[in-house]
């Protein structure tokens, strides 16, 4: 238990307020902002204030790279489409050096993915920092979605819809703190629980989620097994790390195919 404790505790401190700070400077999809410390792939969005008292968001960001000796860090810029209506008025305004970079926006509110109800509980209940989304939720989203296999973009559509920022998923033992927006990892900590049962494709009171008899593309087959799907999914987003490359490479034999999927 005092693992988890500890691993909340973590999470909760450095992620506790948002980061505001200044554009240094602009080049094509890339910008430059000095900060004293970030974690690599951290998401969030640019504001450009247009007005008084009015402000909008230009585009997404996500942390790229971090130099620690001057502290600066690269942030790549994508279109920004969490807000997307098309009733909303489009201007022309374009990032510029002073616009406000925010990053670790809601990750106050976090989402757990667990293969039991134990474990569910034991994480969610040591913390009153971070506000827990209710797995049915998800469920209901990817029953919407047609998915009772959760992919990438679900996660997505879940960060948008409840204002999640961070995403806990449960793995042989350990759990993993990932970005919602970028899906990177930006912390792995033991948390040596019991586990004797998994449900699939996570715990949550809905029974079975359902696809549409029409849909026959990704994520329309139920999943068939937890650990190599969710393996699978960070190993996509998180090609370049090295400490998953080695839990893997040194974890069950089973998974060893999933070395070929890391750069």
């Amino acid at each position: 238990m005092k693992y988890i404790v500890l691993l909340l505790i973590f999470v909760a401190s450095i992620y506790a307020s948002v980061i505001k700070t200044p554009i240094l400077n602009i080049n094509g999809n890339i910008a430059t902002i000095k900060i004293d410390k970030i974690d690599i792939g951290m998401s969030g969005f640019i504001i450009h204030k247009i007005a008084k008292n009015h402000s909008a968001i230009l585009k997404s960001i996500v942390v790229k790279s971090y130099d620690k000796n001057t502290k600066i860090a690269t942030l790549a810029l994508e279109d920004y489409t969490s807000l997307d209506q098309d009733s909303l008025p489009n201007g022309k305004w374009h990032v510029e050096v002073g616009d406000t970079a925010l990053l670790a926006f809601a990750y106050s509110r976090a989402f757990l993915v667990a293969p039991s109800e134990e474990i569910y509980h034991r994480i969610t209940s040591n913390t009153n920092s971070l506000q827990w989304i209710h797995p049915d939720l998800f469920a209901m989203i990817l029953s919407l979605n047609s998915h009772p296999t959760p992919l990438r973009e679900d996660f997505d559509k879940l960060s948008t819809a409840a204002s999640v920022g961070i995403i806990f998923i449960y793995l042989d033992k350990k759990a993993y703190t990932l970005d919602a927006k970028s899906f990177k990892i930006l912390n792995i900590s033991d948390t040596p629980l019991v586990q004797d049962s998994v449900k699939l494709p996570f715990y949550t009171r809905v029974d079975k989620i359902e696809s549409n008899f029409w849909n026959f593309g990704e994520g329309s087959d139920e999943m068939q097994d937890y650990e190599s799907h969710y393996y699978e999914l960070m190993i996509d987003a998180n090609k370049n790390n090295k400490e998953l490359y080695a839990i893997v490479k040194n974890g069950n034999k089973k998974l060893r195919y999933l070395l070929s999927r890391f750069e």
